[in-house]
Formats: structure tokens, sequence, C-alpha cells
């Protein structure tokens, strides 16, 4: 579904990613994990063109997209879910809501869509004329994901969707995580506890300094001495 070939990306003088390499097959879930500032949030930037190239090509079902405009990305089926949410926060649940299916015309499932994201995250429904900036911070994360749902994506990049939040709004985040899996999308997941991550993915990716240095099977990588030492304790 997803390729990146090549990619290469700097901020000024800064090297941010070189030379990456990445697939994300149909139907799976790929986690990438690193340090803070490693590269993880550039990459979904660049896959949702947020940022531009200094080299490389990125490929979606076969269509480069690597100059696309990111309106255009989110039409062919990519929603990306960001670091800090990012949400309107002056205004209501429903509109933030109703914002992420903004380039859908399909009123009657738009409006069951809406229906379908109360059903998974209650404390949405009982808030939908909440103004969204008055939400817990967990509260705000569901909104996020349910947002970037909206738009029926096909990929869907999630960054640190569990950043900030207590236990069991994580485990709650990750099990909606993985039910949107089983419907069907594919995800792309940058994730800061990275044991949670690699134990719900397919496959994942290590991003070092903006170097991929480590992929394979998520499993696998659990029980890699490197990743144990650097980011399991």
């Amino acid at each position: 579904m997803l390729e990146l070939i090549d990619v290469s990306v700097n901020y000024g003088g800064i090297e941010a990613l070189k030379n990456i390499h990445l697939t994300v097959n149909t139907g799976e879930i790929v986690t990438l994990i690193g340090a803070n500032g490693a590269g993880k949030t550039t990459t979904l930037k660049a896959i949702s063109r947020l940022v531009n190239l200094r080299q490389g090509r990125i490929l979606y079902n076969g269509t480069e997209i690597t100059t696309s405009a990111p309106h255009a990305v989110v039409r062919a089926g990519i929603a990306h879910s960001p670091e800090g949410r990012r949400i309107l926060a002056r205004q209501t649940v429903l509109s933030n809501l109703e914002l992420g299916a903004y380039t859908r015309q399909d009123t009657l499932r738009i409006k069951a869509d809406l229906e379908k994201q109360f059903a998974i995250f209650p404390r949405l429904a009982e808030r939908k004329n909440q103004i969204a900036g008055t939400l817990s911070g967990g509260e705000q994360q569901m909104l996020a994901i349910a947002r970037a749902v909206m738009g029926r994506p096909k990929l869907l990049l999630l960054d640190e969707p569990s950043l900030g939040l207590a236990p069991q709004i994580v485990k709650e985040i990750f099990q909606v995580i993985q039910q949107l899996h089983a419907e069907g999308t594919t995800i792309l997941l940058v994730e800061q506890n990275a044991s949670l991550a690699l134990e719900c993915s397919d496959r994942a990716y290590v991003l070092e300094a903006g170097y991929l240095k480590i992929s394979g099977n998520a499993r696998d990588l659990l029980s890699d001495e490197r990743v144990k030492a650097a980011y399991l304790g």
C-alpha cells in the first residue's frame, strides 16, 4: 500500500531523515519506534505531505504522491492523527468530527459514521456539543483519532496516541486501534510505548537519528536485545 524509497528530509541544515526505505502492506499495523528527535514524526509528515522531501519518492497504492498537496493525499485515502492532537479547540466535538469528513459528499454515510464514532467513544457522544478545548487530554486524543477516521481512510497515520495519558485511557486507545485494524484499516503507528506498540503490530522499524537501523517482525523485535536495551527497559 505504501512505499518510501530513499526518502530524505532536511530542516534547514539539519538532516531529519536520511535515505529511508519503508513499506506498509495492506491490512498491516506497522510501528515506528525510536528516541525523541529520531525522525518518527517527520516520517509521518512526509507521507501526509506536510513537509517536503530533499530526495526520494513516496508511492501509495502504486501512485506517486511525492509532490501531492496534503488535501489530495487525504482524498486519496490517507488520514493523519498528529502528535499533540491538533484538534480545533474553539469548535465543538461535533464540528471537529464533521470537518474530518470534509472530503466526502455521502451525507447519509457521514451521519452513520458519526453514530459509529459515538458508539466507539461514548464520552464523545456525551460531549458532542462541548467545546473541544475543554475536553480532558484523553478525550482530546479520542477526538483526534475519531476525526481522522471520519474521512474513511484506507491508511491511518497515528502519531503518539498514548502520549501523556493515564494507563486506563491508553488501554482504551489501543483497544480502538485494534478494532480499527480488525475492520480493515491499515495503520502506521508512531508510539513512545514501544512494548505496547510492538505487541499490537505486525512489523516494526527502529529509527535512530534519522536513519532506519532495525526492521522486522514486531514479535521478533520484542525479544531483540538491541531493542530491549534501548526502548523496552
